[in-house]
Formats: C-alpha cells, sequence, structure tokens
C-alpha cells in the first residue's frame, strides 16, 4: 500500500496538486496561483470548452476600470489586467429554470481572472456563487451550477 501511495504521489503531474482557495464565502470563491496571466485566462478558457461549454464573452473590466478612471480622476490602475470570462451550459441552466423560472437571474456563468499592479506575477481567479435559493429542485440545480464553476477554476489553474 505505501508503495502506491508513493507512486501515485511521483505519478502526479505538479499542477494535480490540490489548489485551495484564498478566499470562500456564501458568495465567491477565489484562488491564487503564481504565472502568466494570458497563460492562466487561456487555461480556464480551455477548461470550459473541456467541459463543452462556449464562450460567450469575455468583458475586459480591468481595461474599462483604467480608460475611465483617468476621466474620473483616478490615475492609479488596480489591474494589469482583469476579465470576467461569460459562459453558459444548456443542460445545467434547463434543470436550474425549470426548477424555478426566475433562477434566469443566474445565468450566464462567469469565471474571473486578474493580476493586480501591486504583485505583478500572482494572479488571482474566482467564480461568483450562485446562491442556494428557491425549493429543493432549484438548489440542486444551483450546488450543480458552483460544482461545475469549482470543476472549471480547478482543471484550468491546474495546468
Amino acid at each position: 500500500m505505501r508503495f502506491l501511495i508513493i507512486l501515485l504521489v511521483i505519478a502526479l503531474p505538479a499542477g494535480a496538486v490540490a489548489l485551495e482557495p484564498v478566499k470562500s464565502t456564501s458568495h465567491q470563491v477565489l484562488y491564487r496561483v503564481e504565472g502568466d496571466l494570458a497563460e492562466v485566462k487561456e487555461n480556464l478558457r480551455l477548461a470550459i470548452e473541456a467541459q463543452g461549454l462556449v464562450v460567450n464573452y469575455v468583458a475586459e473590466v480591468g481595461d474599462m476600470l483604467e480608460r475611465t478612471g483617468k476621466d474620473l480622476g483616478f490615475d492609479d490602475p488596480i489591474y494589469v489586467a482583469g476579465d470576467v470570462i461569460e459562459f453558459c451550459s444548456a443542460t445545467l441552466t434547463r434543470d436550474m429554470v425549470v426548477a424555478d423560472p426566475s433562477n434566469l437571474v443566474f445565468c450566464p456563468y462567469a469565471v474571473h481572472v486578474y493580476e493586480l499592479t501591486a504583485e505583478p506575477g500572482v494572479i488571482y481567479a474566482g467564480y461568483k456563487r450562485p446562491m442556494p435559493v428557491g425549493n429543493e429542485a432549484s438548489r440542486a440545480a444551483l450546488a450543480a451550477i458552483d460544482d461545475l464553476l469549482k470543476a472549471i477554476l480547478t482543471e484550468g489553474l491546474a495546468w
């Protein structure tokens, strides 16, 4: 048995080590890794596509804040870059809205990734948790979406 455990540890790639969030609350989960922002963003996109999903839109929020900050009198940029990647799952969304049509508010799903100007080379990535609301079927559907988002983050950050 000891040999099997040692073999598994040696065989696992470095990125396969369990990644723990630096923040996990009822409304968000946030991870921290060191690396290149463009690579992490691409890995998240690939993790989304590996789930059979399509990226709908990438909101370049960091760029928008820098652009508008100058007009508002803020000279110091917060982010090197900060993006929100939006996508959806037809199957999970159908389950969610069949349980409660007002759950459409939770769509699209999104993950975010950013690098702070104050911490170059440190990449943060996370997601907004769907709140477990409504009847039992609604809560189950929303929990499945939370599981999907967690899987995407852990896969995308393990590369």
